[in-house]
């Protein structure tokens, strides 16, 4: 298959850009950066230094492909969900052969559209009714991409990422290191999470299936939860900082989120696509992930040159 990944360099789109050249497929990566498109190039994904708000940048290729995936993170994602997907329902449109299948379009979206429940628990097919406020945005979006006429539009929603840079529990990690493990959010809660190359595998194989899964959302994530006492406290344990953990009340949306609750028992990627996680929890393997994490932030050195000394 061709491929084209939109944030082929975040945290979402290499590990899936990646999981698809080495499944065998031709893979084209949209980066906004002239030297990660060196990074892609070298991990053999054709890079494209483009723009993806401005989809006359990297449209040429849609007609061509067979599925694109929309990776795409930041500040201005809610704006450009949804001009990606009618840029490139456009073009399918406009510039497809009308004798071709249909273009396949996956869509990440994420777990925080369950909202925050201590009680309820909730699957893929779940109707979301009380997202969190950050992202209640995502829910209209999800029913445009499955319903859009022009393509076959799939949802994926990674719950909380943990593994090599960290994403977003780099901050957690941050402060590990400087000697205090904080985060935002109450005690009692439980995360639901997934490691990402366990969410790249889902992205390969929706990939591969997409013109049988066409209009289905999946939710990605571990088969059990875990909670956010465990988490703070190992990774004391772990980091060797200063406890004990403490809870920080959170301030605005985002804390909110990241506190999130969902007590997920994902079932439809598992049941269609024979998908299931392989990695360690995240509590069971973090003393791992924290030392990927500061191999990736320059700190692994320093900390190792400190265990080196606090040894002799």
């Amino acid at each position: 298959m061709k491929v084209l990944v939109l944030g082929a360099s975040g945290f979402i789109g290499l590990p899936v850009a990646q999981a698809l050249v080495r499944a065998g497929h031709s893979v084209y990566g949209v980066t906004r950066s002239a030297a990660k498109a060196k990074q892609l190039a070298a991990e053999e994904i054709i890079p494209i230094v483009a723009e993806v708000a401005k989809p006359d940048t990297w449209i040429s290729h849609v007609p061509t492909a067979d599925v694109v995936i929309d990776a795409v993170g930041g500040m201005e994602i809610k704006t450009l969900s949804d001009s990606v997907l009618q840029a490139v329902s456009q073009a399918a449109k406009a510039r497809r052969p009308s004798f071709a299948p249909k273009l396949s379009y996956i869509y990440s979206s994420g777990t925080w559209v369950h909202g925050d429940s201590r009680t309820e628990v909730v699957t893929d097919t779940t109707p979301c009714t009380n997202p969190m406020p950050l992202v209640a945005w995502r829910v209209d979006q999800e029913n445009r991409v499955v319903s859009d006429p022009n393509v076959n539009g799939i949802v994926i929603r990674p719950a909380l990422l943990y593994g090599r840079s960290g994403s977003l529990l780099a901050p957690l990690f941050e402060g590990a290191s400087k000697g205090k493990v904080a985060w935002y959010g109450r005690t009692g809660s439980r995360f639901s999470m997934i490691h990402c190359d366990d969410l790249a595998d889902l992205y390969v194989r929706a990939a591969e299936n997409a013109q049988l899964i066409a209009g289905k959302v999946f939710d990605a994530a571990n088969d059990f939860t875990e909670s956010g006492d465990d988490v703070l406290n190992k990774l004391v344990e772990v980091s060797g900082a200063k406890g004990p953990a403490e809870w920080i009340e959170p301030e605005n949306p985002y804390h909110e989120a990241l506190n999130c609750t969902s007590l997920l028992r994902p079932y439809l990627a598992r049941a269609l696509l024979g998908w299931q996680p392989r990695k360690p929890g995240f509590v069971d393997g973090l003393a791992t992930y924290y030392a990927a994490w500061q191999a990736a932030a320059g700190t692994w050195q320093q900390s190792q040159g400190r265990n080196f000394s606090e040894h002799k």
